[in-house]
């Protein structure tokens, strides 16, 4: 018989939750598991129960028969009772003993602890029992209703600890923690501007398709206990509250229970965890995700084979995502990642498409090139100097093909991309700022506020004192912040050698192209000698490729240890000085080599007889076909590549995990032939949640090489494409059939990753700028048609100088530049050095004319959801208008001030 009393179930709550050093009841290790599977009933209830024997106390009693229920789904044994969040610990069985010593004693888990023991793991395993001791009992104290299960052979021993809130526990927390309440039903909205645009069309929509079960849109307010009867459902206690909020209120609790000394911060299971107290603390998925054999309707399909079905499989690759089933089983802050990502993806598709078209264009348009028709007609009549020390002369001629190649990623149409990308990349965030507060509105998070966070556990573990908050009055773990700041400092300085790291790779990076090249010209093969450059850049790309992987994994565990050590109070300054420190090397790690030959490369090459050097090899210059052939080879190498890595790891790696963690289950359920894995033990199989800190990551540097270099390669939004309609799935599937539940966490926003693509959008309008007027021919080209010839005949023997009389190697050798017989630039050159640098002032100052045009002419908020808001705010205020004046009148009656609209309906 489980029982309990509504008027005591939260007695003493605050002291548990503040000060719980303070109590004077103790409780012995026997209340706690001293009934055999699912048999824990906490001592407060069995007390409570006899005390209103004796006093005629009204009792909820909720019986409990023999037999187990058999009810489908996570419950208690009781078949009645919701399981909101599992706590798992392992024991492992201790060698048979000769006997027992006096200075033994048995634990709740029937280890043998001893108490005198010099051994420190002895010691430690001594103090994580006597925590999840107490822990236990202060989470009964706070009224949460918890039973035990046991896994166990002759090596190890699980332990399952179920745990649930009743009713009234989850009512105080609702309005403690603003829950949002149903004030009145509204029609679903179509979130898809494509799906309205199809319809007002009248075409068919191949994307659409009915989810079964979809959650229902209310208008809603704050939670308050005192206006029940105003909310819509409140009668119906087992299903008011879903199952995500539910598990919110559940982990509050365990967050802020104590299982230590308060003075030294020993709070919350985050801390417990964190110190092998348990190995996991997990809410348990709705069920299995695989259908049942047998016919079932859609609507019977729990929540988690409906998110299975209608959204983790591959053949729903063209589908909408449905995002409200999302938000209801995993929360939004993991519902707003995948809007996002489906979002950024619909977006990508005119980018692509108009890529692709300016990609065939210059295709289509390769046969008239003039320039390309000159080198290959001009047999001997460009001797050009050699490109090393011990190379020879050679014909112009001879790159022919990769002059016509190079004119697909260097003709007019490119400079038109670059300029639409731009538009594109702010256009796009000024509309993911509209769609991100229509689903804040819609999912209720507009209002919302991070509460005051409490300390992360290991701040509070490594803090050295403690001091009153100024917030809440509470002592707290203190830092002090001249430290932190001087270690912040430090680890700029690390962050500062590691980039340095980063260009020291690149430099070898330089020269192993350098060497490459070299031996591919002395091979004395033509193809070799021909195709020597571009058999350098791409094998120095998949090297490059390597050594950015390596640094990558390298500086994440370096700046996750630099985070940590910083001491950080707060989880939200913990995660963003953790994501900009990554960013940054990131940045560097993946965009160097790109920037170095899109803005560097051939820029000190100097000329015959005064040679740039660098360790006494001579500086790169730009291959046959330009710099940005060399650029989009790169781009696709390192873009592609780890496109292709990453869901390579992401498909595989889950799935080692995986099979590890059940390999281990089974060696200890695996003697049991008849026994059929519960739904804790099949989640505790799973892997743990790793969180979208690699996703974010993975999908922001994406952001940036579509739009930082997209003049140089016009695929890569269709690369990118193509790796997020298989991205979507990958992280669906993960998500669903492969991590444990997340605790579902609330959030208005993708927080730092939109101030990170914003400064990413603004960068590549500069980059594009440069790009286009210093290292496409785009300029050159053009102002010769203006001052010359409008079809470019004799442009290749314009752009070539004569060698200076004073090289003797191979006299009246010619090579790129705008120079005279002396080597000194030529007036052509100083007219295109301003043209350059007007097109770059022009560019730039037009299009951040046209993008803050947008913002202006784009508001944040559409006006249909302002109105949604007014409305809500309209039914709120009336819902309160008509308590305050029920308590006006009871107030000018004289009578009690406890009026019926304000007392509990759980009372």
């Amino acid at each position: 018989m489980m029982l309990r009393k509504g008027s005591e179930l939260l007695r003493g709550d605050r002291e548990v939750l503040l000060d719980l050093d303070t109590r004077t009841e103790t409780q012995t290790t026997d209340s706690y598991g001293s009934l055999q599977n699912g048999g824990f009933i906490p001592p407060r209830y069995f007390f409570a129960a006899n005390a209103d024997e004796g006093t005629g106390g009204n009792t909820h009693c909720y019986t409990k028969s023999n037999q187990p229920v058999a009810q489908l789904g996570n419950y208690f044994r009781d078949g009645r009772t919701k399981i909101d969040f599992v706590l798992v610990w392992e024991v492992r069985s201790r060698r048979k003993r000769r006997g027992k010593g006096k200075n033994e004693v048995t634990t709740e888990e029937g280890e043998t602890v001893p108490t005198e023991e010099n051994s420190r793991s002895e010691r430690k395993k001594a103090q994580l029992a006597q925590w999840r001791e107490k822990f236990v009992q202060n989470l009964e104290s706070v009224g949460l209703l918890m039973e035990k299960e046991e896994t166990a052979n002759e090596k190890k021993t699980i332990h399952f600890l179920k745990i649930s809130a009743p009713w009234d526990v989850l009512v105080c927390y609702a309005e403690e923690l603003c829950l949002r309440a149903p004030l009145q039903a509204q029609p679903h909205l179509d979130l898809n501007t494509s799906s309205r645009v199809l319809s007002r069309l009248c075409i068919p929509n191949a994307m659409m398709e009915s989810v079964p079960n979809r959650p229902l849109d209310y208008y809603t307010c704050a939670f308050r206990k005192s206006k029940m009867n105003r909310f819509l459902g409140c009668g119906d206690q087992g299903t008011y509250f879903t199952n995500t909020q539910r598990h919110r209120v559940v982990y509050e609790i365990l967050a802020r229970t104590v299982y230590g000394k308060r003075k030294r911060a020993e709070v919350g299971v985050d801390r417990l965890v964190n110190e092998g107290a348990y190995t996991a603390a997990f809410p348990l998925h709705e069920g299995p995700f695989q259908l049942p054999k047998y016919g079932i309707h859609p609507d019977e399909l729990n929540q988690r084979q409906v998110l299975y079905h209608y959204w983790a499989r591959w053949c729903k690759w063209y589908k909408y995502q449905p995002l409200d089933h999302i938000r209801e089983y995993f929360g939004e802050k993991v519902a707003l990642y995948f809007a996002w990502l489906g979002f950024y993806t619909a977006w990508l598709l005119p980018a692509a498409v108009v890529g692709t078209l300016i990609f065939v264009s210059g295709v289509m348009s390769m046969g008239n090139n003039t320039p390309a028709k000159e080198i290959c007609s001009s047999g001997v009549s460009y001797r050009m100097c050699p490109l090393c020390k011990t190379c020879q002369a050679w014909n112009m001629s001879e790159i022919c093909t990769m002059a016509k190649l190079g004119y697909l990623f260097d003709h007019p149409g490119t400079v038109f991309f670059s300029v639409f990308m731009s538009f594109w990349a702010v256009t796009f965030l000024e509309y993911w700022k509209r769609k991100m507060a229509t689903l804040a509105h819609h999912w209720d998070c507009m209002d919302f506020h991070e509460e005051e966070e409490r300390p992360r556990p290991e701040f509070a573990a490594m803090a050295p004192t403690m001091e009153q908050n100024p917030v809440t009055g509470v002592k707290e773990p203190y830092f002090p912040e001249k430290t932190r700041l001087s270690r912040m400092f430090t680890g700029s300085m690390v962050i500062i050698m590691m980039l340095c790291v980063v260009m020291i790779f690149l430099v070898t990076v330089v020269m192993c192209r350098g060497i490459i090249s070299v031996m591919m010209f002395h091979t004395g093969s033509p193809v070799l000698r021909t195709e020597a450059g571009t058999i350098a850049n791409i094998s120095s790309s998949i090297v490059n490729l390597g050594l950015i992987l390596l640094m990558g994994r390298v500086y994440t565990a370096l700046a996750e240890q630099l985070t940590k050590w910083e001491m950080h109070r707060t989880q939200t300054q913990y995660d963003n000085a953790f994501i900009f420190k990554v960013f940054i090397f990131q940045f560097v790690n993946f965009y160097s080599s790109p920037f170095y030959v899109a803005f560097f490369k051939g820029r000190f090459v100097g000329y015959p007889s005064n040679y740039g050097t660098l360790f006494g090899m001579r500086n790169e210059d730009c291959g046959p076909g330009g710099c940005l052939i060399e650029l989009a080879e790169q781009l696709f190498i390192i873009m592609v590549g780890k496109q292709l890595i990453n869901n390579i790891q992401e498909f595989i790696i889950p799935k080692v995990k995986a099979w590890r963690q059940k390999r281990t289950l089974a060696k200890v359920i695996g003697s049991k032939v008849s026994h059929e894995p519960r739904r804790w033990e099949e989640d505790y199989q799973l892997v743990e949640c790793e969180g979208l800190f690699e996703e974010y990551l993975e999908m922001v540097l994406q952001f940036g090489f579509i739009t930082i270099f997209v003049a140089a390669f016009p695929l890569a939004p269709l690369f990118a494409l193509l790796n997020n309609w298989v991205e979507i799935r990958l992280d669906a599937h993960k998500f669903v059939c492969e991590y444990r539940r997340p605790v579902a966490e609330r959030a208005q926003n993708i927080g730092v990753w939109f101030n990170i693509l914003e400064a990413l959008s603004h960068l590549s309008v500069i980059a594009n700028a440069f790009l286009i007027a210093f290292t496409s021919d785009f300029l050159p080209r053009l102002l010769y048609q203006y001052k010359f010839d409008n079809d470019l005949n004799g442009y290749v023997n314009f752009t070539l100088a004569y060698a200076p009389l004073n090289y003797t190697e191979y006299p009246m050798c010619r090579y790129k530049a705008f120079r005279d017989n002396n080597g000194s630039y030529t007036l052509f050159y100083w007219e295109l050095l301003a043209v350059r640098l007007g097109f770059i002032i022009a560019f730039e100052h037009v299009v951040f004319f046209v993008l803050r045009a947008i913002d202006w002419i784009v508001p944040d908020v559409p006006e249909s959801l302002e109105l949604k808001i007014k409305r809500e705010r309209f039914l709120a205020k009336q819902a309160l208008a008509e308590n305050q004046e029920a308590l006006l009148v009871s107030r000018g009656r004289g009578a009690n001030p406890e009026t019926p609209g304000t007392s509990s309906p759980a009372g």
